[in-house]
């Protein structure tokens, strides 16, 4: 019994069994009738599917939602990726809070894991706070927003306010899920419901430990972190070269941003490169993308967003600091720097694991779902498998159509996308050890 308690107790086994129990939770809720419309029957593993989607905030769907769900199966749908953008841990850890108004020290631990390794055990307890307060005001700012403009284009005051929530939750929590059946493309021209929605993906995507380090009073550009200055720097760098990029290559592409006037194609451009490394909405055809632009996309979402937030991917950290690696040994530096700052060594292995071990787990799902589906193209499986690892949520338009094995090897690559770094941080932060000697130096040849 005690060594059953003791292999509980560790988050990296804990925190995926809590993940698993919440989609399995959702999967019996959304298999009830008064979960679906009255024509339509949910099979256990479509249900099991949207399930994972919702709190994995992926947002890829095997089913129309509008017109599969009902209103009791879209807010089981909503509840599951706002507890999914919050963090199982965190939510779980609120909930403590409410009743016994304390935290244990192995709370404070497993908490910390799920939010962010950097923060000290000290600050977790406001740290829940702000991040449910944060979260809850960007929601009901963007819903504020969108209600009213929804209400513009004829929507009953219920049907406006309950679109503008769902569209406000799952854009800052990088959802993905939409209430039209084309996602937001009958919109994609309009400011005010794109530009809100970007906003809010932009804030959710960057990090509660980037926002709050940003808010802090008395607090200048000097005192910001190394982690913060490259997630912002980066994030900025990625949205601007994304959007130039979708603006180039779908410039003239009649079935996307060429059919509409030169100057409506700037919204539709940055409201893409927004929502693909976070959020998944869309508000153009991605399967009538050129495949340049599907290739950008393809890159964007494996880059994903900040680290410690709503976003998926190998995160813009990681990313960037691979990049400083390359720039170091290109110019024959000792050291890798940012900022004036040395990285650490240890960090540089982090992010090299990260990203090798995202590579091989895409190339491997990308490789089964080749044998699964011999009918779809390498780009449609590259997009749908890269999307779901990286929790991302958009898709080419084939989703729909996948064979059984198909949605189970996607079901697998969102739950993996998702705990996965909560895993490594984790497995990080509660065994790294120093050994008291070292090895002969050996120097193998490389390139």
């Amino acid at each position: 019994m005690t060594r059953v308690k003791a292999f509980f107790r560790h988050p990296a086994r804990l925190i995926p069994l809590i993940f698993l129990a919440v989609i399995m939770t959702g999967t019996l809720l959304l298999m009830l009738p008064i979960a679906h419309l009255e024509n339509d029957v949910t099979h256990f593993t479509d249900s099991f599917f949207t399930a994972t989607s919702a709190v994995s905030v992926t947002g890829l769907a095997v089913v129309d939602t509008p017109f599969h769900w009902s209103w009791f199966g879209q807010f089981v749908i909503l509840l599951l990726f706002q507890v999914g953008g919050l963090g199982i841990m965190t939510s779980a850890v609120l909930v403590g809070l409410l009743v016994s108004n304390k935290l244990g020290l192995r709370t404070k631990i497993m908490t910390q894991t799920e939010i962010s390794r950097a923060l000290s055990l000290g600050d977790v307890k406001a740290v829940l706070l702000r991040t449910v307060a944060l979260s809850l005001v960007v929601e009901a700012a963007t819903a504020l927003v969108l209600a009213i403009r929804f209400s513009a284009y004829g929507f009953g005051l219920g049907d406006a306010i309950w679109y503008g929530i769902f569209h406000a939750v799952s854009a800052f929590n990088s959802a993905g899920f939409s209430l039209f059946s084309d996602s937001l493309m009958s919109y994609a021209t309009d400011w005010w419901i794109c530009l809100p929605l970007c906003l809010s993906t932009i804030i959710g995507g960057l990090g509660m430990p980037v926002i709050f380090e940003v808010t802090r009073r008395k607090w200048g550009r000097k005192q910001w972190s190394v982690h913060t200055k490259i997630t912002l720097v980066g994030s900025g760098f990625l949205l601007v070269g994304g959007w130039i990029a979708f603006l180039l290559f779908e410039w003239s592409n009649p079935a996307t941003f060429g059919q509409w006037p030169w100057y409506d194609r700037i919204l539709p451009a940055f409201f893409q490169t927004s929502m693909v490394r976070a959020a998944g909405l869309n508000s153009i055809d991605i399967g009538a993308m050129n495949q340049d632009s599907q290739l950008a996309s393809i890159i964007l979402m494996f880059i994903g967003g900040g680290s410690a937030s709503t976003a998926g991917g190998i995160k813009v950290g990681t990313f960037f600091v691979l990049l400083l690696v390359i720039w170091a040994e290109v110019r024959g530096e000792p050291d890798v720097t940012a900022f004036r700052h040395r990285i650490n060594p240890s960090v540089i292995r982090e992010a090299l694991t990260v990203a090798l071990v995202y590579v091989a787990c895409n190339a491997f799902g990308v490789f089964l779902m080749q044998r699964f589906e011999p009918n779809l193209d390498l780009m449609s499986i590259m997009f749908e498998v890269t999307s779901a690892l990286a929790t991302l949520g958009q898709s080419t338009g084939v989703t729909y159509d996948l064979s059984e094995p198909s949605k189970w090897l996607l079901a697998i690559a969102m739950y993996t996308g998702r705990i996965g770094p909560v895993l490594f941080a984790a497995s990080l932060a509660l065994r790294s050890r120093h050994r008291l000697y070292r090895y002969p130096e050996g120097r193998p040849l490389v390139g």
